[in-house]
């Protein structure tokens, strides 16, 4: 995490939110800034003085009439080469900037080289000083000071504007790691965001049969809208639908997509279609509600997106607590009536958890997030969060299981100075978790994964593993543990199949490189080289330091004859990792066929580089 901004995931203050200095200064509030400057314009300016500012002020009229009202954007002030805008929602101003792109290229055509235009831009999100006419605070300068980085063409967006935009819908984002930035204490975690390409969408995994025994239809959840949208009402949308899915996801004739990709979809007003072409949904369910004193009243409508027709709805009211209780009274008439309209069947009663509040719901969001940036400072940040909301909900599973996992993060990331005590570690946290609710599929699949890595219980591993498949299909992380004991231990085949299902069932998942990492070593152990390949660059791109991706990069690209590749990934390892050996990679983990065709490359590669 930067110095400046929201941590991941923590929610910002709602729009329109504000507080009066106690010095008079303007109002403060949380925003997002976009800053555009004119690439080398000191030489434009010297060598076509009036060209370019004709150019430049249509360009600002097309800005301020056209584009910044659409996406919601307030110009602050023009700079003569460049213009500062604010924003309340991170993904207005990713829309405004590659709209803004789309001006001079048409301009440009005609051009040569030295005489064309071109934008660059930096977008940050934190509290500042708002003003009538300008806004003030150091999120300013960090947005200018990202565009800096940028070439031409460039939108370079910093932490808390990368976790509040989905990859592939909002834009196709590249991970630039860290950069020291003048007059900044601390580097910068920064990404480059570019337009969705044409056709089909990088984000979305290639279609593939479903295997013939499964004919369940698919269903999206879309987190509930807001009727009255007060700060304390927020949550209440994302509690109905975990609790939906939740109910849902225990039924055997249902495949249900992961929350974290349908909340990508939440008030974007999209429409049933779009939303099966991203997420191979055969039914959406959405809805609104309406807080009335302690009652909500709650509008569902599930619709057929094969047939672009609402095939059922209603209204439910109750009271608002219901929605955490263990048995929720609301959640199941929801889940009732829309099973019943879908298969003619009831569904399964089941538990349905209770969530913690909203502060510690973004705590432990934030703690996963961090989890998954890779790198020891995240890694740190990350214990401390998920710590910090075990501790406030003691007797809940979910905060448990997910610090299981944050200990072997720390051995697969090489971080671990004992892998085999941080596996136990791992163990004994997971078997916490399984006091706590012995049905959690995460904290089985967590278990069985650390215990697949220590080798010494391989059997036990495999059948918590095949338990948690079996108990909830849907859960994605399940099939993904899955593979790598398939890949370890059984047939890498299975694996690769495994870790597509992992993909398939949450396909806008914030951690799809970890996807995309798991498929890529099922693909690798199953000696698919160059599908590894591929799927490694592209788990890259979104996660440039995680070092299992690189190791399985370094392997695909040796065994498919690319040296002088591998040599140069090889590099950007040891940059990353100087204290590397192959012994401290292979004590992390067992000595599968896969590891030690990768250990081989390894040793080679070592000494190629002397």
């Amino acid at each position: 995490m930067t110095s400046s901004g929201s941590p991941p995931n923590m929610k910002a203050p709602e729009r329109g939110h504000q507080a009066q200095s106690a010095l008079g200064l303007p109002f403060e509030a949380y925003k997002v800034v976009l800053v555009v400057d004119l690439v080398e314009s000191v030489r434009l300016m010297a060598q076509h003085e009036e060209t370019v500012v004709q150019h430049w002020r249509d360009f600002m009229n097309h800005a301020n009439q056209e584009i910044l009202p659409k996406h919601h954007g307030r110009l602050v002030k023009s700079l003569g080469d460049g213009l500062l805008a604010e924003f309340d929602e991170p993904v207005d101003a990713v829309r405004t900037a590659l709209a803004l792109n789309q001006f001079f290229p048409r301009i440009n055509r005609p051009l040569p080289a030295g005489e064309q235009l071109h934008l660059r831009a930096g977008i940050n999100a934190s509290h500042l000083y708002v003003g009538e006419h300008d806004v003030y605070g150091h999120g300013v300068n960090l947005a200018a000071r990202v565009a800096g980085l940028g070439e031409a063409g460039d939108i370079i967006v910093t932490a808390p504007v990368r976790d509040a935009i989905v990859d592939g819908v909002d834009g196709e984002v590249e991970d630039m790691g860290e950069s020291y930035l003048k007059h900044w204490p601390e580097p910068v975690r920064t990404w480059r965001v570019n337009p969705v390409r044409s056709g089909q969408p990088s984000w979305r995994p290639e279609k593939r049969e479903a295997p013939a025994s499964d004919f369940r239809p698919s269903i999206a959840v879309i987190p509930f809208d807001a009727r009255t949208p007060a700060p304390e009402h927020f949550v209440i949308g994302e509690l109905i639908a975990d609790g939906v899915i939740a109910q849902l996801a225990r039924s055997q004739d249902i495949r249900v997509i992961a929350r974290l990709s349908t909340t990508a979809f939440r008030g974007r007003q999209a429409t049933p279609g779009e939303i099966d072409a991203r997420l191979d949904a055969t039914f959406v369910l959405s809805g609104g509600y309406a807080v009335l004193g302690d009652k909500v009243l709650i509008t569902a409508e599930l619709a057929d997106t094969r047939r672009g027709e609402v095939v059922w709805a209603d209204r439910v009211s109750g009271d608002t607590l219901d929605l955490i209780q263990l048995h929720s009274e609301l959640i199941h008439q929801l889940c009732t009536a829309c099973t019943h309209a879908l298969l003619n069947a009831e569904v399964q009663r089941s538990l349905v958890m209770p969530l913690p509040q909203l502060d510690s719901n973004a705590l432990m969001l934030g703690g996963i997030t961090l989890m998954h940036r890779s790198t020891p400072r995240d890694l740190q940040r990350s214990q401390q969060l998920l710590e910090a909301v075990a501790e406030r909900h003691k007797r809940v599973a979910a905060p448990w299981a997910w610090l299981a996992k944050w200990h072997i993060i720390q051995v697969v990331q090489g971080l671990s100075a004992d892998p085999a005590n941080d596996f136990r570690r791992a163990i004994s946290i997971a078997d916490r978790a399984l006091d706590l609710e012995p049905n959690s599929t995460l904290a089985m699949s967590i278990k069985g994964h650390a215990l697949c890595h220590l080798g010494s219980d391989v059997d036990d591993s495999h059948r918590l593993l095949q338990e948690a498949t079996q108990s909830n299909p849907n859960d994605p992380m399940a099939w993904l543990y899955s593979c790598v004991w398939s890949s370890m231990w059984g047939v890498s085949r299975d694996s690769v199949t495994e870790a597509e299902n992992a993909l398939n069932l949450s396909p806008l998942d914030p951690q799809r490189y970890y996807f995309e990492m798991m498929l890529a070593t099922s693909c690798a152990a199953d000696q698919q080289w160059s599908r590894a390949i591929e799927l490694c660059k592209s788990s890259l791109l979104k996660n440039r330091y995680h070092l299992p991706t690189i190791r399985c990069l370094i392997a695909s690209q040796y065994e498919v004859g690319q040296i002088l590749e591998a040599q140069q990934t090889y590099k950007t390892l040891k940059t990353l990792q100087p204290d590397f050996t192959v012994e401290s990679y292979l004590a992390a983990g067992g000595e599968s066929p896969l590891r030690k065709r990768v250990a081989s490359a390894l040793v080679d590669l070592e000494k190629r580089s002397h």
